[in-house]
C-alpha cells in the first residue's frame, strides 16, 4: 500500500543560518512529487531530511502518520537513488543488486527472486553477469534504480538521477522512471533543476527558492496559473517574456511596450497607474493576424528553425527583448519587422513584489 508523507513547518538550520524555512507539504499515497528549483534552493537538502540523512532542526516529518524526526534512515522504509551511480566496480550487476540484501541477512532464494524481479522490470536481465565498466550510462542508472527496487521500500527518493546522462538518454530514462512509477505505484519524490523533467514526470510539483516553497500544484496548474513571477519564469521553455507596464483606467487594461493591452477583466486589488510586470509566454504570441490584442511591431534579431517550430528573438521599439515560439516553419528573416498579437486571457500580470494579479 502506498505511503503518505507530511512536512509541518520543517526547518533546516546550520548554526544561525536557516536554509529551509518552515516548509509545509503534504504528499499523498502513490504520488510522484518533483522538487524543482535553481541550484542552492534547498531541494536536495529537503530530500535528505526526508531520507534521514540530514537532521531536522525544527518542525515535524510524518510518514503514514508516524513522526519520523528521530527515526534512523534504515528504519524509514525509504530507498534513495543518487546522482552518482555508486556501483561496486569489482562486482557483477547481480552482486550489485544482491549485496544490500545479503548484508541485511535475507535468504539466498529470496535474494535471487528479488534481484531477478527487479531485472525484469528494468530490462537488464541480459546484463546480470556483466560488471559496471561493461555497461552504458543508461544501463548503469538502471542498476542503481534496481538496487532501490530490490529493497521493496515504501518510498523512492531520486536525487537528480539523470544529470550524468546525455540528452537522448535523459529522455529515455525519464520515460522509464515514469513508467516504473505507474507499474509499482509507490510514493516517489524526485529532485531536479530541469523544469522539463518536472513538467513531464510529476503528479505534483514543488517549486523552491532559497529554502522557501514558492508554489505547489499539478504541472499544468503551475504553467497556467503561476502564483508569482519566479514560478512563471521558471516553469515553461522557452521562459516567459516579462515587460514593464502600468495599469491603465480602471485596472482592466495595461500600458506596455507603447500599447494599451485590454485584459478583459479588472485585476483584483489593482489601482490605476500602478507599476506592474506584464508576462506572456513565447508560445502564446502570434505573428500577424487579427486575433487577440496587439503588442506592436518588433524587429527580428535571430531566427531558429527547428523543423516543428520556429523560435524568434526580437526587440520592441523600446528596446525590450522578446522570444516568440511559433508552430511549424515560419518564413521570417533576420532584420524583418513583424506585428505581434496575444490572447489577453493567456497573459499574466504581476505586482511590484512579483505576486500574480490574475490567479
Amino acid at each position: 500500500m502506498a505511503t503518505s508523507i507530511r512536512l509541518d513547518k520543517v526547518v533546516k538550520r546550520y548554526g544561525s543560518l536557516d536554509v529551509i524555512h518552515g516548509v509545509d507539504l503534504a504528499i499523498e499515497p502513490g504520488e510522484f512529487t518533483v522538487f524543482v528549483g535553481p541550484s542552492g534552493c534547498g531541494k536536495s537538502t529537503l530530500l535528505r531530511m526526508i531520507a534521514g540523512l540530514e537532521p531536522i532542526s525544527a518542525g515535524d516529518l510524518t510518514i503514514d502518520g508516524e513522526r519520523m524526526n528521530n527515526v534512523p534512515a534504515s528504519r524509514r522504509g525509504i530507498a534513495m537513488v543518487f546522482q552518482s551511480y555508486a556501483l561496486y566496480p569489482h562486482m557483477s550487476v547481480y552482486k550489485n543488486l544482491a549485496f544490500g540484501l545479503e548484508t541485511a541477512g535475507y535468504k539466498r532464494a529470496e535474494i535471487d527472486e528479488r534481484v531477478r524481479h527487479a531485472a525484469r522490470i528494468l530490462k537488464i536481465e541480459d546484463y546480470l553477469q556483466r560488471r559496471p565498466k561493461a555497461l552504458s550510462g543508461g544501463q548503469r542508472q538502471r542498476v542503481a534504480i534496481g538496487r532501490a527496487i530490490v529493497r521493496e521500500p515504501r518510498i523512492f527518493l531520486f536525487d537528480e538521477p539523470l544529470s550524468n546522462l546525455d540528452a537522448e538518454l535523459r529522455v529515455q530514462m525519464r520515460v522509464e522512471i515514469a513508467k516504473l512509477h505507474q507499474d509499482l505505484g509507490n510514493t516517489m519524490i524526485y529532485v531536479t533543476h530541469d523544469q522539463v523533467e518536472a513538467m513531464t514526470m510529476a503528479d505534483k510539483i514543488v517549486v523552491l527558492r532559497d529554502g522557501v516553497v514558492m508554489q505547489v500544484g499539478a504541472p499544468l496548474d503551475l504553467y497556467n496559473a503561476p502564483a508569482n513571477q519566479f514560478v512563471a519564469g521558471f516553469i515553461g521553455s522557452p521562459k516567459m517574456n516579462f515587460l514593464a507596464g502600468r495599469l491603465a483606467g480602471t485596472g482592466d487594461a495595461i500600458e506596455v511596450a507603447g500599447r494599451t493591452v485590454r485584459l478583459g477583466a479588472p485585476l483584483a486589488g489593482a489601482k490605476a497607474t500602478t507599476p506592474v510586470t506584464f508576462g506572456v509566454r513565447p508560445e502564446h504570441i502570434l505573428v500577424g493576424g487579427e486575433v487577440g490584442e496587439s503588442l506592436g511591431d518588433v524587429k527580428i534579431h535571430l531566427v531558429e528553425h527547428l523543423g516543428g517550430e520556429t523560435v524568434l528573438y526580437a526587440a520592441t521599439a523600446g528596446g525590450d527583448n522578446l522570444t516568440i515560439s511559433a508552430p511549424g516553419q515560419l518564413q521570417v528573416r533576420h532584420g524583418e519587422t513583424v506585428p505581434l498579437r496575444a490572447d489577453p486571457a493567456l497573459c499574466h500580470v504581476f505586482d511590484s513584489k512579483g505576486a500574480s494579479l490574475r490567479r
